[in-house]
């Protein structure tokens, strides 16, 4: 049964809200024609949503990061009615962040960083409003010194935040600021010390796949590598540590589960491991994630293609 109470849905469907019901009928809201008289209706629907999750910052920062991506025009005139609502200025400063992270760079920077601060000075306990600033310093390219304070006020709220590991975790990639060498040493840091179950338990097996889509992506070595990629035996080792935990009832509660799972549903089809693969799917409850399927191709297809390979 779905932590959220969902049933598998009936066809498998890009669902940005994961199992997260009430975010979803949120999210349905937000899609239709709302005019002008519905703004109130809609910045009343997602003030409650980001309220029933104050304190349960792993939802929170899902729920906040999800609506800013589908409604930033919505979070920026919420800002402009309400400028001290912190609400209002995390979704503002999310929306602003988001849309950086497609587009390469900070409309106005400046202003940005100013908006996290202010909803870090009105919701003190919210490590949301951090997440955001380190994100920006992170598209801004800034220094290790410069995210180092952040980072700290991120660990005091939430040391365990999916979203600011994830973060720090692209922006040491070699498509972000760092390197193979400085990814692999935050990754062997992270494990070594990070309780199980923890939100950012997918950090180990995102590097493979990761790692997977470079060498393929390589020529000469790299490819012939990539072919037996997941025989490997780090990665067996990986997939059968992941499989093992991962698809146990009720091992996953953090807010992104489903897309850990459809990670771990790519990387055991990929592996060959169709057993396995389908239990992966069936736990994903045809809830569609765009990464790692986007990458060859429409998500939900490849999603329905390779669940079809394994029965």
């Amino acid at each position: 049964m779905a932590l959220f109470g969902r049933r598998t849905a009936e066809a498998p469907r890009l669902a940005p809200e994961l199992d997260d019901v009430a975010l979803g009928r949120v999210l349905r809201a937000l899609a239709g024609a709302p005019g002008a008289g519905r703004q109130d209706i809609l910045v009343a629907q997602a003030e409650r949503l980001l309220r029933e999750a104050n304190g349960d910052w792993d939802r929170r920062g899902h729920r906040v990061t999800v609506l800013a991506g589908a409604a930033p025009s919505l979070a920026r005139r919420w800002r402009l009615k309400h400028p001290r609502s912190a609400d209002a200025l995390v979704l503002h400063a999310w929306a602003d962040v988001l849309t950086a992270r497609l587009t390469g760079r900070l409309d106005d920077a400046a202003a940005t960083r100013d908006t996290c601060r202010r909803a870090a000075e009105a919701a003190p306990a919210d490590p949301t409003p951090w997440v955001a600033l380190l994100a920006a310093l992170c598209v801004e390219g800034r220094t290790s010194a410069e995210l180092t304070p952040v980072w700290k006020e991120i660990a005091a709220r939430d040391p365990w935040n999916r979203e600011a590991y994830l973060t720090i975790f692209v922006h040491l990639s070699p498509d972000g600021q760092g390197s193979q060498a400085a990814r692999r040493d935050f990754l062997d840091d992270v494990v070594t010390v990070m309780p199980p179950q923890m939100p950012p338990a997918c950090l180990p097996l995102t590097a493979a796949v990761d790692q997977y889509h470079r060498e393929l992506a390589g020529s000469g070595l790299s490819a012939l590598v990539a072919a037996r990629y997941w025989e490997q035996p780090q990665n067996t080792r990986l997939l059968d540590r992941t499989t093992a935990h991962w698809l146990r009832a009720g091992h996953l509660r953090h807010a992104a589960r489903v897309a850990d799972l459809n990670l771990l549903a790519y990387a055991l089809a990929k592996a060959g491991r169709t057993a396995e693969a389908r239990l992966a799917f069936d736990a994903t409850e045809n809830l569609v994630c765009p990464w790692p399927w986007q990458v060859d191709g429409d998500p939900v297809e490849r999603y329905v293609h390779w669940r079809g390979r394994c029965g």
